[in-house]
């Protein structure tokens, strides 16, 4: 492991059993976390499928022929890469329960 990963939370990689009162301690509205949630998912799967599209354009030629794509293991490792990291959902919870996610209701604050 490398300084930039020891840095990174771990998250789990496969379905996790969640305590439904740990979302909704901070909005004491269990709807209302799972909307922010899945907006700062979004946010992740974006910025991931940008992050991806940009290191493969590197590999993107006008006149691929059929060896070229076959033999590429770099863009498969790249690819394989991506597959494995953890869903953006379960970044999006993990954040979310650590408190790293900034959110606001306007309508809230109005009142």
């Amino acid at each position: 492991m490398n300084n930039k990963d020891a840095n990174k939370p771990t998250v789990a990689n496969t379905t996790v059993t969640r305590d439904l009162r740990q979302l909704d301690t901070d909005t004491k509205n269990i709807y209302e976390s799972l909307v922010i949630i899945s907006k700062r998912a979004n946010q992740i799967a974006s910025n991931i499928k940008e992050e991806l599209h940009s290191k493969l354009a590197e590999f993107a030629s006008s006149n691929d022929n059929l060896e070229e794509v076959f033999e590429n293991r770099e863009q498969i490792e790249i690819s394989k890469h991506y597959e494995r990291m953890p869903k953006p959902s379960l970044i999006a919870i993990d954040e979310f329960i650590n408190g790293k996610v900034y959110h606001r209701n306007p309508s809230k604050e109005q009142k």
